[in-house]
């Protein structure tokens, strides 16, 4: 059996992530002996009921089954109840008593308790609830919807930057937006994100598109590095692959990302006609990235005329990277015509402190700098937000 299918295999992708909620240890530890198996894994224990403010941890998380210890004080174990399904009706909340009372049994199925559990607590009836629960879930990601932006970087030619552009653009997503960020790694000959965030991935993007068949939600954690913004990245492979991702692969990958992620960032790479039109045609947002130079603009022509007319235009924001507005050797009513339209963006140029940050693996947008700032700009923009204060002229972005 492969490393990949024996760690994978570990946090089996059926298993529930489960919340155990209650002030009494040893209780907990008896739930805890009882959920032993592959059908849940404990995610965490709360050693107290939380108030309402302490219960976005959990919802965000996006747990799939919490258990609260009702005994040791009911009153504040159905407040936590009440809360969580008032706040997310796809979790499912469980409550475990040593009293089988039938009036407390309504409170709390009224207050949105799916399983009731009696003392003694047997892994013979937590794992009926556990299937239960287990059907549930999948019953609600059927019907859950892709709602993340897909944010795509692709490259004029080989060496505008569109990788070092698209990463820094994604950890400055994750700081400036404050809500779940992924990186996509696509460009699978030759792709290097998570080399330039510093990043070690133990899986890739192809470990994700040669498993269709196991790809959700839970597989896709496993796959996926933590940077240390919170950024969640899939890497491409170490070699080059012998065979390339199908269309329907490439979607369902997309379709899953989008599900547990606000901001989707893609980096594109080299791709098929059909490969490209597929993903542009999901995008939200398509940033092409090119240098001011004759090759890039000729470039950018091409592709934006090939991909981006009719109402696919409105998705394009053609990104300038590495500008240095009073060495241009092609004035600004050239790049326009170029480009068909203004460049929306410009990466100020900064050759040594984006080698410093290619070979620390430490990004550009740690720093304070033009730069940083550029990026800062551009992701606030994508989030919806309004532009950061103290702009200076010097440092303007916008064509």
């Amino acid at each position: 059996m492969s490393t990949f299918m024996r760690d994978t295999e570990s946090l089996s992708m059926s298993a529930l992530s489960v919340v155990l909620i209650g002030p009494d240890e040893q209780r907990r530890q008896v739930v805890a002996k009882a959920l032993g198996g592959p059908q849940a894994r404990i995610a965490r224990e709360i050693e107290r009921y939380p108030k309402v403010d302490d219960l976005t941890d959990i919802i965000e998380a996006d747990y799939d089954v919490v258990i609260v210890d009702l005994d040791p004080d009911p009153e504040l174990a159905l407040d936590v109840v009440e809360n969580l399904c008032g706040q997310d009706k796809s979790i499912t909340v469980m409550v475990y008593s040593a009293r089988a009372d039938s009036e407390m049994l309504v409170r709390c199925m009224r207050a949105g308790v799916r399983e009731f559990l009696t003392e003694p607590v047997l892994p013979n009836s937590v794992g009926e609830a556990l299937v239960r629960a287990s059907v549930r879930r999948d019953e609600v990601r059927r019907h859950k919807k892709a709602t993340g932006k897909l944010l795509v970087f692709v490259g004029a030619k080989g060496g505008s930057g569109a990788t070092t552009v698209a990463s820094n653009f994604a950890v400055a997503l994750a700081k400036e937006s404050g809500g779940k960020v992924a990186l996509l790694d696509l460009d699978l000959q030759l792709g290097d994100a998570a080399l330039t965030l510093g990043v070690a991935t133990k899986f890739t993007a192809l470990d994700a598109l040669e498993n269709m068949n196991r790809l959700d939600s839970d597989f896709l954690s496993v796959l996926m590095a933590k940077h240390a913004s919170g950024l969640a990245v899939l890497g491409a492979p170490d070699t080059i692959p012998a065979i390339q991702p199908s269309k329907n692969g490439m979607e369902k990958l997309f379709r899953v990302a989008r599900e547990d992620f606000a901001y989707v960032v893609v980096d594109a790479g080299s791709h098929s006609i059909e490969m490209y039109e597929a993903l542009f045609e999901t995008a939200t947002t398509v940033y092409l990235v090119a240098q001011v130079a004759v090759a890039d603009l000729r470039n950018s022509n091409r592709f934006i005329s090939r991909y981006f007319g009719g109402p696919r235009k409105e998705k394009l924001e053609v990104v300038l990277n590495r500008y240095i507005a009073r060495d241009i050797e092609i004035d600004e009513a050239a790049i326009t015509k170029a480009l068909t339209r203004p460049a929306k963006w410009k990466i100020p140029n900064d050759y040594l402190a984006a080698r410093r940050a290619q070979n620390s693996g430490v990004p550009l947008v740690s720093e304070k700098s033009p730069v940083a700032y550029a990026f800062a700009e551009m992701a606030r923009a994508a989030a919806g937000q309004s532009q950061l204060p103290g702009k200076k002229k010097r440092f303007s972005l916008f064509g």
